[in-house]
């Protein structure tokens, strides 16, 4: 049985579209803060493999349990801001600003355990934002509470709709789960149910 280790309903809807079979753990507390020196997408792949860790007494054999990151970064390497949950209103407003009228990158790991092995991987896709105003953006905080999500925005939702002008890679990168990547590894792993036998 496929565990999915998530609360986020983005992913229980991708997981459910992909026609898998799959159950979901509730979700711990589990702390989100990683070692300074990672950038990018290794941050992501640190926190899925973290969260993963969690559920190692709880995975009978042959479970496998499933957990993803998804984190926002904006600038060059060296500069980078890396943007995870707003902690409330005011953040999120703040890193709507910055990410208004740019491009960033959003990064989503993806960590599949079993008791015989682990899968650890992650897409990337580029964001291009219009430039949007300050009402707008307090509009945006105020009505859709982002607080849940990485970078303050939903791609799925009206900022995505009024402010992502291009994409360089996957849309379901950008909601949570890299859905192409994630099918290929649980094929892998025997993972898809009655879709397993469609190739033969």
């Amino acid at each position: 049985m496929l565990l999915l280790a998530s609360g986020s309903p983005r992913r229980h809807q991708l997981l459910t579209a992909l026609a898998v079979p799959f159950q979901v753990l509730v979700k711990p507390d589990i702390d989100e803060a990683f070692p300074p020196h990672l950038r990018g997408a290794a941050v992501a792949e640190f926190l899925a493999q973290h969260k993963a860790a969690a559920y190692d007494v709880e995975v009978a054999a042959g479970d496998a349990v499933l957990t993803a990151d998804t984190i926002v970064c904006l600038g060059a390497a060296h500069d980078e801001q890396i943007l995870n949950k707003p902690a409330d209103a005011a953040e999120a407003r703040q890193m709507l600003t910055a990410l208004a009228g740019r491009t960033h990158e959003v990064h989503t790991a993806v960590c599949l355990r079993t008791a015989a092995r682990e899968w650890l991987f992650h897409d990337t896709t580029r964001v291009t934002f219009a430039p949007l105003t300050a009402p707008e953006i307090a509009y945006y905080v105020e009505h859709f509470k982002p607080l849940d999500k990485a970078g303050a925005y939903g791609a799925q939702d009206w900022w995505g709709l009024a402010a992502i002008t291009r994409l360089e890679g996957s849309y379901f990168t950008v909601m949570g789960l890299p859905t192409h990547r994630v099918y290929t590894v649980l094929r892998e792993a025997g993972l898809t149910g009655a879709l397993s036998g469609l190739s033969d």
